[in-house]
């Protein structure tokens, strides 16, 4: 088990299963590097998956009719994707999954995860615990998508975009160019453009954005992340 995989557990809904159980869920496990823009899940699929974040940034998402897309979670590290899957009757994908910059995921065996979570209450507890989790995160989203901040919708249209767009550097700090205007942005999320400077240049003194008359660069997707999800980002070096 490599550093990043041990993070990624101690961080998820796993993280309190002793060692020997833990050890059990990842046999037959595997890392997966999945780059950014790739979707590794559509919507309608039937495929039973447990997956954990390792690094980088995931997003769930629905589609509508017209090709847009709305992202109804953001998955950072310990984050676990796919729990339903393996206790929903007639399981298909209600949403597709895609990386918004490079990622690794571990793909844990559905059936090795069962037949745990069948033998060891712990197991079983743990995964309860996730359930629950994403009942509660998906009530949240519904008041959320309605009553959040002009911050938090600029944040998750960057998102969004940036995902769709897939325009990223690769290194050990990924850069995704946006290409989208104030104007464009301010009418995206339903305000001024007069708000949406204000908000951008926010970001930009927090050192999360960096702006450009055609584009926007996100220097930072995890950060810009928790920002749309409410967490504040401290300022930091004007860029």
């Amino acid at each position: 088990m490599d550093d990043g995989v041990r993070a990624a557990l101690a961080a998820s809904s796993l993280a309190r299963l002793p060692a020997p159980a833990v050890q059990r869920l990842l046999v037959r496990a595997r890392v997966v590097r999945t780059a950014a823009g790739s979707v590794t899940h559509r919507e309608g699929e039937a495929t039973e998956h447990l997956e954990l974040v390792v690094d980088g940034l995931v997003r769930v998402f629905v589609t509508a009719p017209d090709g847009r897309t709305l992202t109804v979670r953001y998955c950072r590290r310990g984050a676990l994707i796919g729990a339903v899957s393996l206790y929903a009757t007639g399981f298909r994908m209600p949403a597709g999954i895609q990386a918004v910059v490079d990622a690794r995921l571990l793909h844990l065996c559905p059936d090795v995860v069962r037949r745990a979570a069948a033998e060891d209450p712990r197991v079983a507890d743990a995964l309860l615990h996730e359930l629950a989790d994403r009942v509660l995160s998906f009530v949240h989203e519904i008041t959320g998508s309605a009553f959040t901040s002009v911050r938090q919708r600029v944040a998750r249209h960057l998102l969004d975009l940036a995902a769709q767009e897939s325009r990223a550097t690769r290194g050990a700090q990924p850069v995704v160019e946006v290409r989208v205007s104030q104007r464009q942005l301010a009418e995206s999320v339903g305000t001024v453009r007069e708000v949406v400077v204000r908000v951008l240049r926010d970001l930009r003194d927090a050192g999360v954005i960096h702006t450009h008359p055609d584009h926007i660069d996100i220097l930072d997707p995890i950060r810009l992340s928790q920002v749309q999800g409410g967490t504040s980002v401290a300022a930091g070096a004007p860029r």
